[in-house]
């Protein structure tokens, strides 16, 4: 069996167990390595159309941080006009049109020089684009176009062929649900813990279920709730939020179950009340372990009756609602300490869901680094943003107490002081690289935290390369390069693996170096 063919069979299999296409990233690579090993590329990409553009579902040469991105095509005029071209599209070295991977390559200390791609097609849907890139002019000018629109179809064919089973399967759960709606598409996590959290996910979302949601502060609940609710039989109906913490004692009553009017002073007209508003549709109770301990019970008996009775109202009303209570506190110690009644607790937890903070899934880090990255660059203007190999490291060596959104914070205020530190004018051409220092993260302090060995590796200075003037810019990249990667290599036995994170790349790109390099 060729390599190529293993690979393929190994992402269908994945798909016949239910896995959702995005999410398929080793799958993927393998595929993309198979197809485009023996091109003399230093870094290529695949990637599919998605709502608002294409996303890359493997890339090689790159770092992972890529795959979290979403490429617009009226952003990037060289993949709109690799979408609009029949056949294979290679680029002049002189071409004006900026590049959407310039700074992005693992070997890159400069631009792209040699570009090419194909867009793959189903007839004439736009299912992804395959893109070949490489540093030295005219590098890929040996590779033949028949033989490069052939790999084309075969992976235009792979992506038909996942897209019609994942629509398949969805058919299936929308018939045995009895969900109206097409489910969304799960993120590509790299991490188990989040792909065991949305097969989770994907389990109790078209039922009725109560869910709780429980996880530390940042780590997304509020965007994994909303998951929920437009994957159940009732995204059509109402979302209603309500934040428990911020609700006055005096009115968490009226303000969740309603009131007549003149029920209390004040009670100038009837009030319908957050249950009769989530009618048909979900209520999120957020932060449902700051409910007073006296108004539980009224909640309690809304779980069980399935009906609401509003202030100075003597008749009940029947609600059709859909509880996901979220909370950061751990709601069976709050009942163990007397905070939180054990009744409750049980009708809200039917199905729990703990969300694992980000130091659980540092595989995911570079990828929400990715996508938080591309949002840093949109906004403020830059032509490209990218992260240093010093940054790389600063971020997957820190605990992140603050989860998802500290992440986000960090590299919004690290893109704004890597910005203020390049050159006025060559903000809007150049490539802005964040490195470690942008971040203001102790890394002493993340390294300590973190504890691994490979978060921890340094070179001593005088175990350096020599510099040899002789060399070329690429000669003596190449040079480090392997040097480096040989010591990391022997710090951790030459497992690729673990060398792989050390490096904070993909370890499928590390493989594709070192056989570049000559170390494998």
């Amino acid at each position: 069996m060729t390599i190529f063919s293993r690979a393929l069979r190994e992402l269908l299999a994945a798909l016949s167990d239910g896995r959702q296409m995005e999410a398929l990233h080793e799958q993927w690579s393998q595929l993309l390595a198979a197809l485009v090993r023996n091109y003399p590329a230093d870094a290529c990409t695949l990637m599919v159309s998605v709502e608002g553009g294409l996303q890359p579902v493997a890339v090689l040469g790159m770092g992972s941080e890529v795959c979290g991105r979403r490429f617009q095509l009226e952003a990037h005029p060289r993949l709109a006009a690799i979408a609009a071209h029949p056949q294979v599209c290679r680029f002049p070295r002189d071409c004006p049109l900026p590049d959407p991977f310039d700074g992005l390559l693992d070997a890159d200390l400069t631009h792209v020089h040699d570009c090419m791609g194909v867009a793959l097609r189903d007839g004439e849907r736009l299912l992804g684009m395959l893109t070949l890139d490489a540093l030295m002019p005219d590098q890929m000018a040996g590779i033949d176009d028949d033989e490069l629109m052939a790999t084309a179809e075969l992976l235009a064919t792979c992506l038909r062929l996942t897209g019609q089973l994942a629509e398949t399967r969805s058919r299936l759960n929308q018939a045995l649900s009895t969900v109206e709606s097409a489910p969304l598409p799960a993120p590509g996590w790299h991490s188990p813990a989040m792909a065991r959290l949305f097969e989770s996910m994907a389990l109790v979302a078209p039922t009725d279920l109560s869910v709780l949601l429980h996880g530390e502060t940042g780590v997304g609940k509020e965007r994994l709730m909303r998951y929920l609710h437009e994957r159940s039989r009732r995204c059509n109906g109402p979302l209603v939020k309500v934040n428990c913490a911020t609700l006055p004692e005096s009115l968490i009553e009226s303000a969740l179950f309603g009131h007549r009017r003149g029920a209390f002073s004040g009670a100038s007209c009837d009030h319908r009340g957050h249950f009769a508003m989530a009618d048909g549709g979900t209520l999120m109770l957020d932060e449902i372990g700051e409910l007073p301990l006296s108004q539980q019970p009224r909640l309690l008996r809304v779980l069980q009756e399935g009906e609401i009775q509003p202030l100075g109202s003597d008749q009940p009303v029947k609600v059709d609602v859909r509880l996901i209570a979220v909370t950061n506190r751990d709601l069976a110690e709050e009942v163990a300490a007397g905070r939180f009644r054990e009744d409750l607790y049980h009708r809200l937890s039917v199905f729990p869901l703990r969300i694992p903070p980000l130091r659980e899934r540092r595989e995911d880090i570079l990828l929400l680094a990715g996508h938080f990255l591309e949002d840093n660059r949109v906004r403020l203007g830059l032509a490209n943003l990218r992260l240093d190999i010093s940054a790389e490291q600063a971020l997957l060596a820190w605990h992140w107490p603050g989860n998802v959104r500290e992440l986000e914070h960090t590299l919004s205020r690290a893109a704004l002081r890597a910005m203020g530190d390049a050159r006025p004018e060559s903000r809007r051409s150049a490539v802005v690289r964040i490195v470690g220092t942008h971040l203001d993260l102790s890394i002493e302090a993340a390294t300590g935290s973190a504890g691994p060995a490979e978060n921890r590796l340094s070179t001593p200075a005088q175990a350096q390369p020599a510099v040899d003037n002789t060399l070329s810019l690429r000669e003596a990249t190449d040079t480090f390069q392997r040097y480096h990667i040989e010591q990391v290599l022997a710090a951790h036995d030459h497992n690729w693996a673990a060398s792989a994170r050390a490096l904070g790349i993909d370890s499928a790109n590390l493989h594709r170096l070192g056989r570049r390099l000559g170390l494998k």
